[in-house]
């Protein structure tokens, strides 16, 4: 059985890929990359309190998109 091609495949497709087939860490380093070079998360520093995630608007409005869509 021959393995897909991981670089033809989505972020998605990917996922469930790596989920199955564990032990197949060519396939967990593609995921890997593909999630670095896409990019989609938000970095920023941690909160140091509660009232702080005030200061970050844009990541609060992304979280409740993200809910939203789910």
């Amino acid at each position: 059985m021959s393995k897909p091609d991981f670089k033809t495949m989505s972020q998605k497709e990917l996922h469930s890929y790596v989920l199955t087939n564990r032990e197949d860490n060519e396939a967990f380093y593609a995921y890997v990359d593909k999630l670095h070079a896409e990019a989609t998360w938000i970095e920023m520093p941690a909160l140091q309190s509660v009232e702080d995630k005030s200061n970050y608007p844009e990541f609060i409005e992304h979280v409740n998109k993200s809910n939203k869509i789910k």
